[in-house]
């Protein structure tokens, strides 16, 4: 049996993510790791009028020997601002919105040099809307294995591997602003601008038993 739960970070991480972290009293979240290209490490994935888009924070020459907690954002071009106007793009007309904008926007007009910052500050807002009160300990060195109590879910969620093949996550359908078939784990800001006080619900319901 399992009181914590080991996972790296990620950029606004997908529901599955959450459903994940709430079985557990406390998240333990690898910062030692190396860089893992192509992952939730720095992508993430929201809804707008065209369907299903990608948003890629760009890192300065990543590569598999770098450690996470060293990793610096690539600010050649002005991703920040894309990003943030594609969040307002897909959500601007979603009923919590306004709610939530402010707590979004300092993030991305004021980012810092770090990828591993950037991710925190962004996981920790998330926290906090949601209403999860998960205890954040980040790791003090990287161990290929955890210590006992701890279950290892590093690398576990991965966007080229199909959710339906991992035990976390059901979803448990929503209205979404755009589209006629309901996105199943996208970013949780899609959660959480459709649904506001009620995301946590919908977490709790959409957690695998089975």
């Amino acid at each position: 049996m399992h009181d914590s739960v080991l996972i790296e970070s990620q950029y606004l991480p997908p529901i599955e993510f959450f459903c994940l972290i709430k079985q557990y009293e406390s998240l333990h979240l690898e910062v030692h790791e190396n860089f893992q290209k192509q992952t939730y490490r720095n992508r993430c994935y929201i809804l707008g009028a065209n369907n299903v888009q990608c948003l890629t924070i760009p890192v300065v020459k990543a590569n598999s020997k770098q450690s996470i907690g060293d990793l610096k954002i690539d600010y050649s071009r002005p991703w920040h601002k894309e990003h943030w106007r594609s969040i307002k793009s897909a959500y601007g007309k979603s009923p919590f919105f306004e709610f939530f904008e402010p707590h979004f926007e300092n993030p991305y007009l004021n980012p810092p040099e770090k990828l591993l910052d950037f991710n925190g500050q962004l996981l920790t807002i998330c926290l906090k809307l949601l209403g999860l009160k998960s205890r954040i300990i980040p790791t003090s060195e990287y161990l290929k294995s955890p210590k006992k109590g701890i279950l290892d879910a590093r690398s576990l969620i991965n966007p080229k591997v199909d959710f339906k093949k991992r035990s976390i996550y059901m979803p448990e359908k929503y209205l979404q602003v755009f589209g006629k078939d309901f996105v199943p784990n996208l970013s949780v800001i899609d959660l959480l601008m459709n649904e506001g006080p009620n995301s946590l619900n919908l977490v709790t319901k959409s957690i695998r038993t089975e």
